[in-house]
C-alpha cells in the first residue's frame, strides 16, 4: 500500500477488529512529498507536514505486522521491484501502476484498499476471469527506440480502454532484447490501457536483476521450473498484436490522454497542426516508470553529449529517483554529478510531479504551455492542476533531448543542434548499462519492521484523520425517487471524481476529502465544471456542496456517466466519497474495471446501460428509481426509471456485474460492513 491508499486502508482494517494482518503486507511512504526545491528540503519539509500521517502509519504497521517504508525510502512498485516482485508472484497493491512487478514475472495488481483489506483480513480476492492479449515481440530494441516505446506503441494500438477485463502477456523473440527494469517500464504503463496486470516470461535479464538485487536463491529456483513462468505451446490469445522491434520508432503521447500517439518523425507536424505549444517549458524524467539504473545511464550519456559541446538544458529539467537505492547508486557513479552540470534538478524519492505533488511556479494556472515526461499518466491537469499544460509523455531519452533543444519539434534522430562554438552537430544514441557494474548501493535504511504490538492513536479534533462509521445498510426497498447530482459528459476518470494534488493530505479523513467530489467533472447540462443544479431548490452550486445539502435533507442522489467511467488511479475515494455525500448509485455506459469493485465494496450500485444510447434520454432534472432489488441476482438485469418534469417516465434496462458475496456487501452496507458481520459470527 501507498501512503496515500494505506491511510484509509489501515483505517478500514483496524475497523474490523482484527489483530494482525494474514499475508504480509508493507505501507510506502511516496505520494505525500510535494516537489519544490530539491530532494532534500522537499523530504524534510514532507516529514514536518505529514508528521500525523506517518505517525499512524509507522504505528499502526507495527501494531498489525505490516513493514513500514519510511519517506524517502522511494516509489512504491520500484521497491516491489527491488526487494518482493519475482516470478511467479501473485501480489496485489493499492496503487494502479503495480503491474510493474510483472518485469519480474509476477502477476502484480493494481486495486483499491478495501480490496487490501480483505486480503489482510485473510478473505480470498477475486476477480472475473480475465481474457489474454498476446503481445508477441520480434527483433530487437536499438538505436533510440526504448522499452517505453514499446507500451507507447500498444497504448496507440489498444486505447485507454483496449486492455479492461484482459491481461497483456509479452511473448516472443523480441522478449530477451529487453532488461528487466525495462520490462517493468512496459508492465507498468499497462495501466494506462486498462489492463488488469501485464507480465512478461521469466527469462535471463530477470535472473541477472534478481542476482544483483540479492535474490539469488530466487533466481536459481525461477530457472528451475522455467517451464513453469513461460508461455504453453499453442497457448491461446483472445487478441494478438505483433511488434517488430527492429522497425519501431519513438513515440510521444499526449497531450491530455496516453494513448494519443505520434512517431518522433510526425510530433512536429502533429504539434503544428493541432496548436500545441512547441516550446517545451519543463522536462521530467524517472518516475515509478523510468527511474532504473539503465534510464539513468542512457539519460546521462545524452545529458553528457550536451556538456561536451558547451550546452545545459534550456528547458527546467528534474530527476526523480525511483528508490533510495536507485539515488545512492547514481549519486556514486557520478550521474547526478551529470545532471546537476546539465541544469538539472534532482527530487526526492517520491511520487511527485508524476501525481501532481508539484508546486509549480514557472507558469501561471490557465497558462498554455508544454511539458514533455517520462511518466506514465498526463491527464488533464495530472501534474501541476493547471488544465492549460499540455502534458507529453515518452522516453528519459526524448524528454532529456528535448531539454537540450527546448523545443516539442525537434527530433534527435534526425535534426541538429548548435554547440557553444557555433558549430553543429547531431546527437549519438544513447548508451546505458542494465545494471550497474559496482552493484547496487542501498543507501539509507530506511525499513521499519513490524513489532506486532503498540498502540495507534487518532484524535477526533484531527483533520487529517478520522475514524470511520459504518455505511447504512440496504433497508430491504427498491431505491426510489432519487435526484441526479450530476450527468457527466465525456471523460471522467479517478481524478475527475476525487482530484489528487493538495488534496492527498486529507487522504485519512473521509469528510474533509469529500469536498473534492467531482470537481473537474464536466456538467453535461451545462458543459460547465463545479456547478450543478440542486434539483430540489433549483439554485446552482458546486458538486460537493450540492450533495451534502442532498444529504442533510435526506435527499437520496446518483450519478450518470459516459464510457470507462472511473479509468486511471485506484483511488478508491472516488468511490468512498459518492456514498460518504448520500449517493447509491452511478449509472454509466460502462466502467473501468477497479473502480467498479471499489463501488461495490462501499455498498454502492455501479450500473451500466444495456443500450449505451439510453444515456440520451437521461436528463439532469430527471428523478431516479432503481427497482427489482428485492430479486437482486447475478446475472439479471435491474431496471431504471426515469421521470421526467412533465410527469411522464423512461424505463431502461440496467445491467450490473454483482456476484452472490457482492450482492451481499450490498445488503449489509459495505463489504465492510460484511466482514465485520462474519468475523463477529465467527468468534
Amino acid at each position: 500500500m501507498q501512503d496515500a491508499t494505506a491511510q484509509m486502508a489501515m483505517l478500514q482494517f483496524i475497523s474490523s477488529g482484527l489483530p494482525k494482518t494474514a499475508v504480509p503486507s508493507t505501507i510506502h511512504c511516496d505520494h505525500l512529498i510535494e516537489a519544490q526545491k530539491g530532494g532534500v528540503p522537499d523530504l524534510t519539509r514532507a516529514k514536518e507536514l505529514n508528521k500525523e500521517v506517518f505517525n499512524f502509519l509507522a504505528t499502526a504497521g507495527s501494531k498489525y505486522g505490516v513493514g513500514f517504508w519510511k519517506p524517502g525510502s522511494g516509489i512504491i512498485h520500484q521497491i516491489i521491484l527491488e526487494n518482493y516482485a519475482f516470478p511467479g508472484l501473485l501480489l496485489i497493491g493499492t496503487d494502479s501502476h503495480t503491474p510493474n512487478g510483472g518485469g519480474l514475472g509476477g502477476l502484480c495488481i493494481g486495486v483499491g484498499g478495501a480490496d487490501a483489506v480483505d486480503v489482510m483480513a485473510d478473505i480470498p480476492w477475486e476477480l472475473k476471469c480475465p481474457k489474454v492479449i498476446g503481445i508477441k515481440l520480434t527483433g530487437k530494441l536499438n538505436g533510440w527506440t526504448s522499452a517505453k516505446d514499446v507500451i507507447l506503441k500498444v497504448a496507440d494500438i489498444l486505447t485507454v480502454k483496449g486492455g479492461t477485463g484482459a491481461i497483456v502477456e509479452y511473448y516472443g523473440p523480441g522478449v530477451d532484447s529487453i532488461s528487466a527494469t525495462g520490462m517493468g517500464t512496459i508492465c507498468n504503463m499497462g495501466a494506462e490501457i486498462g489492463a488488469t496486470t501485464s507480465v512478461f516470461p521469466y527469462n535471463e535479464s530477470m535472473y541477472k536483476y534478481l542476482e544483483a538485487t540479492g535474490r539469488k536463491a530466487i533466481a536459481d529456483e525461477a530457472r528451475k521450473y522455467k517451464d513453469l513462468l513461460t508461455a504453453d505451446d499453442g497457448a491461446h490469445y483472445d487478441q494478438i498484436i505483433e511488434i517488430n522491434l527492429d522497425t519501431l520508432t519513438p513515440h510521444v503521447n499526449g497531450p491530455f490522454t496516453p494513448d494519443l500517439a505520434s512517431p518522433i518523425d510526425k510530433l512536429g507536424e502533429n504539434a503544428k497542426k493541432n496548436d500545441w505549444p512547441l516550446d517545451v517549458k519543463v522536462s521530467l524524467i524517472g518516475s515509478c516508470t523510468n527511474s532504473s539504473y539503465e534510464d539513468m545511464t542512457r539519460a546521462a550519456s545524452i545529458a553528457k553529449q550536451a556538456l561536451d559541446k558547451g550546452l545545459k538544458a534550456k528547458t527546467i529539467f528534474t530527476i526523480t529517483p525511483g528508490s533510495e537505492q536507485v539515488r545512492a547508486t547514481i549519486e556514486r557513479d557520478g550521474l547526478s554529478k551529470i545532471f546537476s552540470d546539465f541544469g538539472g534538478m534532482v527530487l526526492a524519492n517520491a511520487c511527485g510531479p508524476c501525481i501532481g505533488q508539484w508546486d509549480r511556479k514557472d507558469v501561471k494556472k490557465g497558462e498554455k504551455n508544454t511539458i514533455v515526461t517520462s511518466y506514465n499518466r498526463n491527464f488533464t491537469g495530472r501534474n501541476d492542476a493547471n488544465p492549460a499544460t499540455h502534458g507529453f509523455v515518452t522516453s528519459p531519452d526524448i524528454t532529456t533531448a528535448m531539454a537540450i533543444s527546448g523545443r516539442l519539434d525537434f527530433n534527435p534522430l534526425t535534426d541538429e543542434l548548435t554547440a557553444a562554438d557555433g558549430s553543429k552537430f547531431k546527437l549519438q544514441p544513447p548508451t546505458g548499462l542494465d545494471l550497474p557494474p559496482k552493484g547496487y548501493d542501498p543507501g539509507e535504511d530506511t525499513f521499519q519492521a513490524p513489532a506486532g504490538s503498540g498502540s495507534v492513536d487518532v484524535s477526533p479534533s484531527s483533520d487529517r484523520l478520522q475514524l470511520l462509521e459504518p455505511f447504512d445498510k440496504w433497508d430491504g426497498k427498491d431505491l426510489t425517487d432519487m435526484k441526479i447530482l450530476i450527468k457527466v459528459k465525456g471523460k471522467c476518470t479517478t481524478d475527475h471524481i476525487s482530484a489528487a494534488g493538495p488534496w492527498l493530505k486529507y487522504r485519512g479523513h473521509l469528510d474533509n476529502i469529500s469536498n473534492n467530489l467531482f470537481l473537474t467533472a464536466v456538467n453535461a447540462e451545462n458543459g460547465e465544471m463545479n456547478k450543478v443544479k440542486n434539483q430540489v431548490t433549483g439554485e446552482y452550486g458546486a458538486v460537493p456542496a450540492t450533495a451534502r445539502k442532498y444529504k442533510a435533507d435526506g435527499v437520496r442522489w446518483v450519478a450518470v456517466g459516459d464510457e470507462n467511467y472511473g479509468e486511471g488511479s485506484s483511488r478508491e475515494h472516488a468511490a468512498l466519497e459518492p456514498r460518504h455525500l448520500g449517493g447509491r448509485a452511478i449509472i454509466v455506459k460502462s466502467f473501468a474495471r477497479i473502480h467498479e469493485t471499489n463501488l461495490k465494496k462501499q455498498g454502492m450500485l455501479p450500473l451500466t446501460f444495456a443500450n449505451p444510447a439510453d444515456y440520451d434520454k437521461i436528463d439532469p432534472s430527471d428523478e431516479v428509481s432503481i427497482v427489482g432489488l428485492n430479486s437482486f441476482a447475478p446475472g439479471k438485469p435491474l431496471t431504471g426509471v426515469f421521470k421526467k418534469q412533465n410527469g411522464s417516465k423512461v424505463e431502461v434496462t440496467l445491467n450490473h456485474t454483482f456476484n452472490e458475496q457482492q450482492i451481499e456487501w450490498f445488503k449489509a452496507g459495505s463489504a465492510l460492513n460484511r466482514m465485520k458481520e462474519v468475523f463477529a459470527k465467527s468468534k
